[in-house]
């Protein structure tokens, strides 16, 4: 029930508070910074699954989990990273404008790259993927979300900009109530598992935000910028990767499935880097 029903239910009201907060304009609003934004793509799109790859190779993970993983690194930052980019003193149009883009071309990207994951690293255990349903489904749960959020801001901008607190606070709280009623249901599996795992994705954490800053500094970009481009780098929709974990799996039980776990401890562990990161870049 909690993780087949409630949270795709809860993933689909945060993308809602999420697309309160999009204009259009936030989608054309790259043309203002072209070299910041493609910096922050690529290394979104394409290094950071990367670099997830090398670590599961590196910390020797299971089949299950490295596939986990490469889901996790898959998915685009999400509300936290818009909240923590502000925080940190960063440029938030362009974490708004990176999550907006990288929100709806994960529709694409996370199926058929997870479902090539798991066929590769899973082989004959390897559970069906159906690209087209599993991209479907992630439509209805982050675009379409998304969409309804910027027609209610499009049509009543007055009533959104009145309602949208109240949406992200409440967003962020059912958000913890269900994880930690997952992780609660699953508390064993968490624990045994914490040891394994903890270690490679806070030392992804520390990568991808370092990756963050070190590209951005290559490509001469400013401080406020290097902020955005290392959070948005480096903080994942994790309620993104345990939905997506779970439909792939495809699991009749509440006990989440291996291919979940990565995702589950990280929203956990990315506390531990992402919060000092943010300190002091907003010192």
């Amino acid at each position: 029930m909690i993780i087949k029903i409630a949270l795709p239910l809860v993933l689909a009201f945060i993308m809602f508070s999420l697309g309160l907060g999009l204009k259009k304009s936030d989608f054309t609003r790259i043309l203002k910074f072209p070299k910041a934004f493609a910096v922050g793509l690529l290394n979104q799109v394409l290094l950071l699954p990367i670099i997830a790859l090398l670590l599961a190779h590196v910390f020797n993970l299971s089949p299950e989990f490295t596939v986990g993983l490469i889901i996790l690194a898959l998915c685009p930052g999400g509300v936290t990273s818009n909240v923590l980019t502000k925080y940190a003193g960063g440029n938030t149009p362009l974490s708004i404008s990176l999550t907006a883009v990288t929100s709806l071309l994960c529709i694409i990207t996370v199926p058929i790259f997870a479902a090539l994951a798991v066929r590769h690293f899973m082989g004959e255990a390897a559970p069906p993927v159906n690209v087209s349903k599993l991209g479907f489904i992630m439509f209805l749960i982050t675009a379409a979300p998304v969409g309804i959020g910027m027609l209610v801001t499009s049509r009543s901008p007055d009533l959104a900009k009145r309602i949208a607190p109240i949406v992200s606070t409440v967003a962020i709280l059912l958000f913890l109530l269900v994880i930690g009623a997952a992780l609660a249901k699953n508390w064993t599996v968490f624990i045994t598992n914490l040891p394994t795992l903890g270690p490679v994705l806070i030392v992804l954490n520390i990568v991808l935000i370092t990756l963050g800053l070190t590209s951005a500094k290559l490509f001469k970009l400013s401080k406020s910028d290097a902020s955005t481009i290392a959070i948005e780098s480096g903080i994942q929709n994790g309620t993104l990767a345990i939905t997506v974990g779970a439909i792939i799996a495809a699991s009749a039980t509440e006990i989440l499935p291996p291919t979940t776990i990565p995702a589950a401890v990280y929203s956990i562990t990315m506390s531990f880097v992402s919060i000092p990161f943010v300190l002091w870049r907003r010192k």
